[in-house]
């Protein structure tokens, strides 16, 4: 079948060294260059923003702030231009707001893109602005870390980061039950899952009523379960392999040993005290499996104040999934992917601009130093200077390969189905062969 809807999968992941020897210094400051090109005052023009920058009970977090200062900055080199930004909460936006505004065709002039299939459906569709010509030089200068929000050979949108995942703990709570190392097989993490129980402490915190971050755990024993030719040949729709029923088999394994938290299928992911996310960042439970993205909705669950934040971070650990025993895939793949924006197809000529602007080198270190995050520009690299971002960087240019998320790869309708037989292993309903066959069903519709 035709990959039509495909980005790249196995993501060219081209961060540089000196991303994980990192040190402070870069200028967050950056001059947005004035998009006035032809003589004479421009025509007012109005650019409407939806990202995902907000988090926990409050709503905001330093990244929703960052861009909104990015904004302003823009709008002050380019008085003619305003931007109207609306924060939108991360499950919203993404299965709600933007699918039903870009079918409406009432769809904000930017707005957060995740890449994969997803985007692919997106552009096939005609709703994305085709950046190839207009974003050369810029996609050049981010080199391989566009490859997820490319397909056909165009060009559809620009990340402003991108990491793998891994598994996000509480330092005091490992100590309290003894853990002296961080596991780095799956017999470690069994052993520590029952450390902490013995101890009173909720092992593992899973938003499982949202799928998708129950559903990593599937993606993690896939890519460690199978070769990687079967992973990448996942996009063209084949899930003949065996692997990939093995790697339900493991996931039931897995949850046989009671590792999360009691009621997990009705705990969301990232809203409330109560959800994966808050349940960590107030010390419910002791790890959670999830992206880069986690360093800043933790914040969320503090009170704001640098003291709160500060012994906040200064108790979180991260490390990489560990690896099981026997697979045939590639013990050093991780799992990854990354979040970019892309431009409506009838979006303004000032969105490629604003965008070029977002990912210029001097905004990405400011989103580094400022917020915390992960920047894709090289230029940016040596901005990144927290301990546990060096740590994601480093262990994303040490694996042998990074696979973006399968649901996002392999599209809403796949990708949807995958999730969806996966919810059915953690509901103790559905089966491995279950999972395998979803997946077959939906892309006979395709």
């Amino acid at each position: 079948m035709a990959n039509k809807r495909r980005a790249s999968a196995i993501v060219a992941f081209a961060l540089s060294s000196a991303l994980v020897l990192a040190a402070c210094g870069s200028d967050p400051e950056a001059t947005p260059a004035p998009t006035n090109t032809g003589g004479g005052e421009q025509e007012p023009v109005t650019l409407t923003w939806w990202h995902n920058g907000v988090a926990g009970d409050s709503g905001e977090n330093d990244m929703g702030d960052y861009w909104a200062q990015v904004a302003a900055d823009f709008t002050a080199a380019n008085p003619h231009v305003t931007i109207q930004i609306e924060q939108i909460q991360n499950e919203d936006l993404q299965r709600t707001r933007i699918p039903t505004a870009l079918q409406s065709g009432d769809a904000p002039d930017l707005f957060q893109q995740w890449g994969g299939g997803e985007m692919a459906a997106q552009a096939d569709a005609g709703y994305l602005m085709d950046l190839t010509d207009v974003l050369a030089a810029d996609i050049e200068r981010l080199g391989g870390s566009v490859g997820p929000w490319q397909a056909d050979g165009k060009t559809y949108g620009l990340p402003y980061q991108f990491a793998v995942e891994g598994i996000w703990y509480r330092k005091s709570l490992f100590e309290q039950a003894g853990i002296t190392s961080e596991p780095t097989t799956m017999d470690e993490l069994n052993a520590a899952v029952q450390k902490l129980k013995d101890a009173g402490i909720t092992p593992i915190a899973v938003g499982a009523s949202d799928k998708w971050p129950s559903a990593h755990w599937w993606y993690n024993f896939a890519l460690q379960n199978c070769p990687r030719d079967v992973i990448q040949n996942l996009g063209d729709f084949d899930f003949s392999d065996p692997c990939l029923v093995g790697a339900g088999e493991l996931l039931d394994e897995f949850i046989a040993t009671d590792p999360f938290q009691p009621q997990f299928t009705s705990t969301v992911a990232q809203t409330g005290a109560t959800s994966s996310a808050g349940l960590v960042a107030t010390g419910e439970a002791a790890m959670e499996l999830m992206g880069q993205w986690n360093y800043f909705v933790y914040q969320g669950f503090t009170d704001g104040s640098d003291e709160q934040i500060a012994a906040l971070l200064s108790d979180l650990g991260w490390f990489p999934v560990p690896g099981i025993s026997g697979g045939q895939g590639d013990p050093t793949a991780a799992l990854g992917g990354g979040d970019g924006f892309s431009c409506h197809v009838n979006a303004p000529a000032v969105c490629a601009d604003f965008l070029a602007y977002i990912t210029s080198d001097d905004v990405q270190a400011g989103f580094a130093e400022n917020v915390g995050g992960l920047p894709v520009a090289p230029g940016a690299a040596s901005a990144v200077s927290d301990p546990i971002n060096q740590k994601i960087a480093a262990a994303a240019a040490n694996a042998g390969y990074v696979q973006l998320w399968l649901d996002t790869d392999l599209g809403p309708n796949v990708g949807g189905a995958l999730n969806d037989g996966i919810a059915t292993i953690f509901g103790r309903t559905g089966t491995p062969q279950g999972v395998v066959n979803a997946m077959i069903a939906a892309a006979a519709t395709q």
